[in-house]
């Protein structure tokens, strides 16, 4: 199982990118998805999640109504979209399938399979 974040890079406060996570070897598209995020010296966050079918997002408030999270369930890939990006969002950013429903989505160990991230960077 493989999962593999692309789509990050340098850009500039005000600015967009769009995250995309493939998952290969296995179908996730009975899980929910997340998005966490670690920038350097801290641990990693949570920047948002949907439930298996897209019905349901839920996002940290440090991102509401600047990023949107989305999944092709055919394509066996997690989208997102962040825009108005601020400094503060500079981190390597990872997504993961839910494996665990022991608490919240919030939580951390209720992730796994956890691939290669990608480094985005906002320059202010």
């Amino acid at each position: 199982v493989q999962l593999q974040a692309s789509g990050g890079g340098l850009v500039q406060a005000g600015g967009s990118l769009r995250l995309s996570c493939a998952a290969s070897g296995r179908t996730f598209s009975g899980y929910g998805m997340g998005w966490f995020r670690q920038a350097p010296g801290k641990d990693r966050e949570f920047v948002a999640a949907i439930s298996w079918n897209g019905g349901n997002t839920y996002y940290a408030d440090s991102v509401k109504g600047r990023f949107t999270i989305s999944r092709d369930n055919a394509k066996n890939t997690v989208y997102l979209q962040m825009n108005s990006l601020k400094p503060e969002d500079t981190a390597v950013y990872y997504c993961a399938p839910r494996v665990r429903y022991s608490g919240s989505y919030l939580a951390l160990h209720e992730y796994d399979y956890w691939g290669q991230g990608t480094l985005v960077t906002v320059s202010s």
